[in-house]
C-alpha cells in the first residue's frame, strides 16, 4: 500500500515537471514568434523573398522569347509580301520597327541592340510565286547570343511554313519560301561569345561590391573606423581609400578573363581595347560604390555579405539579359531592370567585344552607368554624414 502511494506521488511530481516544462517552451516559442514579427527585415526575408522570387522566376523562366523588335525591308510591297507581314505583326514574338525602314540603318540597329531579326523581301517576291512558285526571303539574325538567335529563326520559319502551306492550298501547284538565314557576329553559334561578356559582369559585380562592404563593416566592427575617422583625414578620404585597392585588383581580373577569352575561347575582341577597359572600370566603381552603400546601411560583415551575395547575385543574372531575354519579363518587370547595372554593362561588353562597336553605339549605357554611379555616391556620402552625427 505504501509503494502505490509513493508510486502515485512520483507520478504526480513527473506530470507537473513535464507541465512546467511544456509551459516553459510554449513561452520561448511565443517569445521567438513576438521576435520575428518585431523584426521587418526577418519577414521581409521569410515572407517576401519566397514570394518575389516565385514571381520572378515565374515569368522569366521560359524557353519563349517574346515582343523582339524586328525590322522588316520590304522592296516587294506587293500583296504576297503585306500578307507575310501582317502574319508576323499578328503574332505575339516579334514587334515591328517601322522607323528602320532601308539597308542602310540595319547595321547600325544591330549594332546598337535596336533590333534582333532583320525579314527582307525582294523585289520580284510575288512575281517569283505566281510564275516560278518559288521565291526566297532573306533573315538576319544577331547572333551574338545565339540560343535567342535560333530560337528567333525558327519562329519566323514556321510563321513563314504556315503561310506557304495556306498559299499551297489554295493553288493547284506547290509553293515554296525559302528562307535565307544569316547570322550576324556568331556565324557559328558559339556559346562563348555570349557567355564571356555575361562572365565579366557577374564576376566584377560581386567581387567588387562584396569585398568593399565586407572591408569597411569590419572596420566598423572592430572599432578602427573611429580611429581613423578622428584623423587629420576627411571622412571621404577615409572611405574612397578602402576601394582602391579593390578597383586594381578587379582590373586585372577584367585583363585576365578577357586574355583567356582571346586565347583559350577563342573569342576575339573586335572593338577598341582601350574603351573595352574604360567601361570596365567605370561599371567597377559603380560597384564600389554600391558595396559602400551596403556597407554604410549595415552593422555585422555577415550581413553585408548576405546583402551583397542575395541582393546582387539574383538580379544580375535575372534581369542583365546574360540568362533571359528581359523583353519575356512583364512591363513592371523591364523597368526593374532598368536600375540594375550590370544590364547596362553587359549590353556594353557584348557591344565592344563581339560587334565591334565604338563609343557612338554604347554611349546611352554609358551615360546611365554614369548616373547610377553618382547617385550612389551621393546618397552614400549623405548617409554616411548622418552616421557620423
Amino acid at each position: 500500500m505504501g509503494c502505490f502511494i509513493n508510486w502515485r506521488g512520483k507520478q504526480k511530481t513527473v506530470d507537473s515537471y513535464q507541465l512546467k516544462e511544456v509551459k516553459q517552451f510554449a513561452t520561448f516559442v511565443k517569445k521567438e514568434f513576438l521576435h520575428v514579427l518585431r523584426d521587418r527585415r526577418t519577414l521581409f526575408i521569410l515572407i517576401g523573398m519566397p514570394i518575389a522570387q516565385i514571381l520572378i522566376f515565374g515569368f522569366a523562366l521560359t524557353n519563349e522569347i517574346k515582343n523582339t523588335r524586328i525590322a522588316i525591308i520590304d522592296h516587294a510591297k506587293d500583296n504576297a509580301s503585306r500578307h507575310l507581314i501582317g502574319r508576323i505583326a499578328a503574332s505575339n514574338y516579334f514587334r515591328i520597327q517601322e522607323d528602320i525602314m532601308d539597308e542602310d540603318r540595319l547595321e547600325t540597329a544591330f549594332q546598337t541592340s535596336d533590333i534582333k531579326l532583320a525579314l527582307v523581301f525582294p523585289a520580284n517576291f510575288e512575281d517569283n510565286l505566281s510564275r516560278q512558285h518559288h521565291a526566297q526571303v532573306q533573315v538576319i539574325a544577331d547572333a551574338s547570343d545565339p540560343n535567342s538567335a535560333t530560337t528567333l529563326t525558327n519562329y519566323i520559319s514556321a510563321i513563314i511554313r504556315d503561310y506557304q502551306v495556306e498559299l499551297s492550298g489554295q493553288m493547284p501547284l506547290p509553293y515554296q519560301i525559302t528562307p535565307q538565314i544569316r547570322m550576324l557576329y556568331n556565324p557559328q553559334l558559339r556559346g562563348a561569345p555570349n557567355f564571356v561578356p555575361g562572365v565579366i559582369a557577374l564576376v566584377l559585380m560581386l567581387v567588387s561590391v562584396m569585398m568593399t562592404a565586407i572591408s569597411i563593416v569590419k572596420e566598423k566592427e572592430t572599432g578602427t573606423m573611429e580611429v581613423l575617422l578622428v584623423s587629420p583625414f576627411k571622412p571621404v578620404w577615409v572611405i574612397l581609400s578602402k576601394t582602391v585597392p579593390y578597383l586594381l585588383l578587379s582590373l586585372v581580373n577584367v585583363l585576365s578573363i578577357v586574355l583567356m577569352s582571346v586565347f583559350v575561347l577563342q573569342v576575339p575582341v573586335e572593338g577598341n581595347w582601350l574603351l573595352l577597359f574604360a567601361e570596365s572600370a567605370l561599371f567597377i566603381i559603380t560597384c564600389l560604390t554600391l558595396g559602400i552603400f551596403i556597407s554604410i546601411k549595415t552593422k555585422t560583415q555577415q550581413v553585408a555579405m548576405l546583402v551583397s551575395l542575395m541582393g546582387m547575385l539574383l538580379p544580375t543574372v535575372m534581369f542583365s539579359g546574360f540568362m533571359f531575354p528581359i523583353e519575356n519579363m512583364p512591363v513592371l518587370l523591364q523597368w526593374i531592370s532598368n536600375i540594375v547595372p550590370a544590364k547596362w554593362f553587359y549590353s556594353i561588353v557584348k557591344s565592344i567585344m563581339i560587334k565591334g562597336v565604338g563609343i557612338e553605339g554604347v554611349w546611352k549605357e554609358t551615360a546611365i552607368l554614369c548616373g547610377i554611379t553618382l547617385i550612389l555616391f551621393v546618397v552614400s556620402l549623405k548617409s554616411f554624414k548622418i552616421r557620423l552625427e
